[in-house]
């Protein structure tokens, strides 16, 4: 028989940040990682995300302005609970290595897209022969 995978339990500690979020909900949650980071030398931080199964863009701001809160204190954050959704949206936005999650490593998504339709593909090399005419 297979166990069941363990539910991500929150560190203890831990700054939680509960869904939906906002952004009229980042200054309150500035202020708790305040008071936090002051009573907890632990660094890096850990902020249970684990709520956040449909990130946005506000969801992305506010870990931003967080990690941004931490340094200023010589200090940084750590997501714990990242789902596949937060995970792209951070490497989209380039925010996978500052806001980093679990044991310190990149979140591992890679972006790529395909060529449109009658888009040039790039990085291709042509070879052309001496006696091809030019169109």
């Amino acid at each position: 028989m297979v166990d069941p995978p363990e539910a991500p339990t929150t560190p203890p500690g831990a700054l939680v940040v509960r869904a939906p979020l906002a952004r009229t909900d980042v200054p309150g949650l500035c202020v708790r990682l305040l008071a936090l980071l002051h009573d907890d030398p632990a660094d890096p931080f850990p902020c249970d995300v684990s709520a956040l199964t449909r990130p946005d863009l506000a969801a992305i701001e506010a870990l931003a302005r967080l990690q941004l809160i931490a340094r200023g204190l010589d200090r940084r954050i750590r997501l714990h609970g990242v789902g596949g959704e937060l995970r792209d949206l951070l490497t989209l936005t380039g925010l996978d290595t500052i806001v980093p999650a679990g044991h310190g490593a990149s979140l591992g998504v890679q972006c790529r897209r395909q060529a449109e339709q009658g888009e040039q593909v790039r990085d291709i090399e042509e070879r052309v022969e001496a006696d091809d005419l030019p169109l």
